[in-house]
């Protein structure tokens, strides 16, 4: 005898709006390994944050999207329609997660806890002294239930993608972060402001409306 529970029910319920969600089917199209690239370009085209010849970190990387959006925003040249561009590229991309990643052609890929310090010298390491035009993060924790436990959790990543921008990023320069609301996001919201000169929250189209993400992107770091 075969007992429903309610988690395979929801199990049920996310699959079928993931097979029926037009991004995904987008996403599949386009050659892109997930349905976050076009988080990123919706916020991205919005802005005007990325141009060809810009050093652009991503942060929590994996499975590569962002690094292939960002791949073909680098490569003006290459033909439309491919999430995996290819050809020549203009710009820099370096890539960090602590779970591996498929490679993505001309993207520098380093594997690694960004919460580490030998990591994140690493990640200078490949800067090769220059600084970032655009940093983006996608990093999340692995969520406990607990809200202020998560809460912490979110903070730490969110403050550390903010200290290495205003270490390693031009001062005009952008920092586009995944956040969720919460109990903690207002205090987000004002981190950024005391940071950054222009602040701009955004849910973009392609994330679901039952998510509770959203994505707060700073331009241009104020004088500490």
């Amino acid at each position: 005898m075969s007992v429903k529970t309610k988690s395979s029910k929801v199990n049920r319920a996310w699959i079928n709006d993931h097979v029926n969600d037009p991004y995904v089917k987008l996403a599949k199209r386009e050659g892109y390994r997930a349905r976050a690239a076009f988080k990123l370009k919706e916020i991205d085209e919005a802005l005007g944050l990325i141009k060809p010849g810009d050093l652009v970190v991503d942060l929590g990387s994996t499975p590569g999207a962002w690094s292939q959006y960002v791949r073909r925003k680098l490569s003006p040249k290459t033909a439309t329609g491919g999430g995996a561009a290819a050809g020549e590229l203009n710009g820099t991309i370096i890539a960090l997660d602590i779970l591996p990643m498929e490679p993505v052609e001309g993207v520098i890929f380093l594997q690694g806890d960004f919460r580490e310090p030998e990591v994140l010298e690493r990640l200078t390491l490949e800067m090769a002294g220059r600084q970032a035009d655009v940093v983006v993060s996608d990093m999340a924790p692995n969520l406990s239930g607990i809200d202020s436990a998560d809460t912490a959790r979110i903070a730490h990543l969110i403050e550390l993608a903010i200290e290495f921008s205003q270490n390693h990023m031009k001062p005009r320069g952008a920092l586009v972060a995944k956040v969720f609301h919460g109990s903690g996001y207002n205090e987000l919201v004002k981190l950024f402001k005391a940071t950054f000169q222009v602040v701009k929250p955004i849910k973009p189209k392609a994330s679901r409306d039952k998510s509770s993400e959203t994505f707060l992107v700073g331009m241009g770091l104020k004088d500490r």
